[in-house]
């Protein structure tokens, strides 16, 4: 069974930057398209990142490209979302999640797709 666990979030002013981490554990991340969500308070869970199972296959989220990168290390079985040039509106709770998806497949920002979550880690962003 595949558990994530996130890390990296913090308090950050405004134009700083974090770097989040996804760890996983129970089975490789790299059969798993990988999403980074967020949610808001009061707000739906919205997709920023994902990254497929194919080398080159990475989406970003029009309000973060630009500022986020994902990133797979398959020796340490994580995930990473480098956020930079944070601003207020980027405070939310990070999630990352995991799809099982054969060999070279896309990610989608559907969070429904996603069968395993991590516990999520706060970013906010304030001066």
């Amino acid at each position: 069974q595949l558990q994530l666990v996130e890390s990296g979030g913090g308090l950050v002013q405004p134009g700083g930057s974090l770097r989040l981490s996804c760890a996983a554990s129970g089975s490789p991340l790299n059969v798993y398209a990988i999403g980074w969500f967020r949610q808001a308070p009061g707000k739906e869970r919205e997709g920023v990142s994902c990254l497929g199972t194919g080398l080159r296959n990475i989406k970003y989220a029009d309000s973060v490209k630009g500022r986020f990168t994902i990133s797979r290390d398959n020796a340490k079985n994580t995930v990473y979302l480098q956020i930079n040039s944070l601003k207020p509106e980027d405070t939310a709770v990070y999630y990352c999640a995991a799809d099982r998806l054969p060999p070279f497949s896309v990610c989608v920002f559907d969070k429904d797709r996603y069968d395993y979550w991590g516990q999520g880690t706060q970013v906010t962003v304030s001066s």
